[in-house]
């Protein structure tokens, strides 16, 4: 069954680039020009990922983002003619999965896409010698079968990519991962993942864990993060 992408820019040109590229690649593609109209498009269970820039009418990127993680993880690939690190930091910090900067390559945007639905399909296997469909330390666990993390048994929603990190720590208690093994154990399937990326969604595991009581992850500084209290 294809994949249902929503695209939200203000932009005509925009849109049309991004509903011919999608398409091309066999990809169901609605597409609208404002936020609100993005919020009822992206109702829970209508598309499998949204397309979404930082500037628009209506409501902005970011609080069209703010509203959909409020009930709903699918993946979101933000748009944005602003490339200044702070302004990528916030948008995953939101919740973003990625962040793309205008201009873009067709191909490049494809590319991420791909990945953000093959991460939100099914996170990365552990290693054989490992592998569990739960990974449990302490008070924290990761269903990897229902794509759920728990805190004393409280659950706490993470996105696919949150989950793929911190599955990704749980796999080797005790053990500190660098950022590069992290991109490599959490994203094996995506080359396009950075290290600041890494870093902004270990702080968004870290706050939503806080929520609830819990802190999973300690920083190792300068080398890398573990599962806390191992």
């Amino acid at each position: 069954m294809s994949k249902h992408i929503l695209v939200v820019d203000d932009e005509a040109r925009i849109r049309e680039v991004l509903l011919y590229a999608l398409q091309k690649e066999g990809y169901t593609v609605t597409a609208v020009a404002d936020g609100r109209a993005a919020i009822e498009a992206a109702a829970p269970g209508k598309v499998d990922l949204v397309v979404l820039d930082v500037m628009l009418p209506e409501l902005d990127g970011l609080e069209v983002c703010r509203r959909l993680r409020a009930g709903s993880r699918t993946p979101i690939l933000f748009l944005s003619a602003r490339a200044d690190e702070v302004d990528r930091i916030v948008g995953l910090e939101l919740g973003g999965d990625d962040y793309l900067t205008k201009p873009f390559s067709p191909r490049e945007l494809v590319a991420r896409v791909r990945a953000l639905l093959r991460r939100a399909e099914a996170p990365p296997p552990a290693p054989a010698e490992a592998r569990a469909a739960v990974l449990r330390h302490g008070p924290i666990e990761v269903d990897t079968d229902r794509h759920e993390a728990r805190y004393l048994g409280q659950l706490v929603s993470l996105t696919a990519t949150e989950l793929g990190v911190l599955g990704a720590l749980l796999e080797r208690p005790g053990v500190v991962l660098s950022r590069g093994q992290l991109m490599q154990r959490a994203y094996r399937y995506d080359n396009l993942i950075t290290e600041r990326t890494i870093d902004t969604h270990v702080r968004r595991i870290r706050s939503k864990f806080r929520a609830v009581g819990g802190d999973p992850i300690a920083t190792v500084h300068g080398v890398g993060y573990k599962v806390n209290g191992a």
